[in-house]
C-alpha cells in the first residue's frame, strides 16, 4: 500500500510539473534552442523572477540542464538524461502542441538566435553545443570517416551486414572483411557496392549459426541486428565462438522503448534492450564488457535512444590485426 501511494504521489507531482502553462511554454522553447534567462524573458515577456522560478523547478526534476557559456548560463532540454516518465509525458505534450502563443514564442526565439549568431563568430555562438549545429563539412559521416583512418583492423565479421555500407567504410583499414547476411538480395547489393575490393567476401547465412570456424575473426560488428534476432543470446554466443582470443565485438542497438508499432515494419522482434540486459547477455556469452550504455538519442520523434556496447573475448591476441 505504501508503494502504491508513493507511486501515486510521484505521478501527481509529475502531472503538476507539466500542468503549468508557463513551464510548457519554456520547455517548448528550450526543446528548440538553448537560451539564457534574459533571452527567455525577452521572448516570453514574462518577469525574470517568474522565469527563473519555473526553470529551477524543471531543472530540479531533471527535465532541463544548464551550462555556463561565458558569463551567462544556457538552459536546454535534458535530452540525454531526462527521467523516463517525464520524457514520456513531455513526448505526449510536445506532439499535441498547436498553440498560437507557443508558435509566437518560437518565432521570436528563432529570430533572437539568428541575431545572436550574427553578432558573434560561429564557434563562439555555439560553444558548448557544437554537436547540435551544422557547419559546412562538419558532419557525423565526415567525422566517422576521419576516425576510421586511425584504426587498424584484422579479420572483421560484419554480422548482418546489409548492403555493405559499413564494410565499405572499414575495408581499406582491415585485413579482411566478411559480410554475412540472411538476405540474398541484400548481399547482392553489398557485392555490387564493394566490387573491386579483393579482401572482402560475402556469405549467406544466419547470425544464430554463423557459417565459420571457431576463432576465425579479430573483430565482429553487430550493428542494428540484435533487435531482429529471435534469440539474441544465441547470436552473442556465436559471436564469442567465432572471435579469436582477445578479439573485440561492437554492438549497436536500440535501447528499450515503448514504440514496437514503429519498429515492427523494419523487422524488429524486440523493443530494444536495457543496458543491464545487454551487459548480462554479453557476459553470459563469455565476453568481457568494457562499455555498455546509451550513447545518443534521436532528435526526431519518437526520440529513440541508441545503446552501444564494447566487449572482448578473454585471452591474448595472436597479433593478426593488420590492414591492406
Amino acid at each position: 500500500m505504501i508503494g502504491l501511494m508513493t507511486s501515486l504521489d510521484a505521478t501527481l507531482d509529475l502531472l503538476h510539473l507539466f500542468g503549468d502553462p508557463t513551464r510548457v511554454r519554456l520547455m517548448a522553447l528550450l526543446a528548440r534552442h538553448p537560451l539564457t534567462v534574459a533571452e527567455l524573458t525577452q521572448v516570453t515577456e514574462l518577469a525574470q523572477s517568474r522565469v527563473s522560478t519555473h526553470l529551477g523547478k524543471l531543472r530540479e526534476a531533471g527535465v532541463l540542464r544548464d551550462q555556463r557559456n561565458g558569463t551567462s548560463t544556457l538552459y536546454a532540454l535534458n535530452d540525454a538524461a531526462m527521467p523516463p516518465k517525464a520524457r514520456q509525458v513531455w513526448s505526449l505534450l510536445e506532439g499535441e502542441l498547436d498553440d498560437r502563443l507557443v508558435a509566437s514564442d518560437r518565432g521570436r526565439a528563432d529570430a533572437l538566435v539568428r541575431a545572436r549568431a550574427l553578432k558573434a563568430p560561429w564557434a563562439d555562438a555555439v560553444a558548448g553545443q557544437m554537436e547540435r549545429h551544422y557547419s559546412p563539412g562538419r558532419t557525423w559521416e565526415a567525422t566517422a570517416r576521419a576516425f576510421v583512418g586511425l584504426t587498424t583492423l584484422g579479420d572483421v565479421l560484419d554480422a548482418g551486414s546489409g548492403d555493405g555500407t559499413i564494410a565499405q567504410l572499414l575495408a581499406p583499414r582491415a585485413g579482411s572483411v566478411t559480410c554475412l547476411d540472411v538476405s540474398p538480395r541484400v548481399l547482392a547489393a553489398a557485392r555490387e557496392r564493394l566490387r573491386g575490393q579483393p579482401h572482402v567476401r560475402f556469405v549467406l547465412g544466419d547470425l544464430h549459426a554463423v557459417p565459420a570456424a571457431d576463432a576465425s575473426f579479430d573483430q565482429v560488428l553487430l550493428f542494428n541486428v540484435l533487435a531482429h534476432a529471435t534469440t539474441p543470446a544465441r547470436v552473442l554466443a556465436e559471436t564469442a565462438r567465432v572471435l579469436r582470443p582477445g578479439g573485440a565485438v561492437v554492438v549497436v542497438t536500440l535501447a528499450s522503448h515503448d514504440h514496437p508499432d514503429v519498429t515492427a515494419p523494419f523487422g524488429h522482434v524486440h523493443a530494444g534492450f536495457a543496458p543491464a540486459v545487454l551487459r548480462r547477455l554479453c557476459t553470459r556469452a563469455g565476453l568481457v564488457v568494457e562499455h555498455c550504455d546509451v550513447t545518443s538519442r534521436e532528435r526526431r520523434e519518437p526520440h529513440f535512444s541508441v545503446l552501444t556496447a564494447f566487449a572482448r573475448k578473454p585471452g591474448r591476441s595472436n597479433g593478426r590485426r593488420h590492414a591492406h
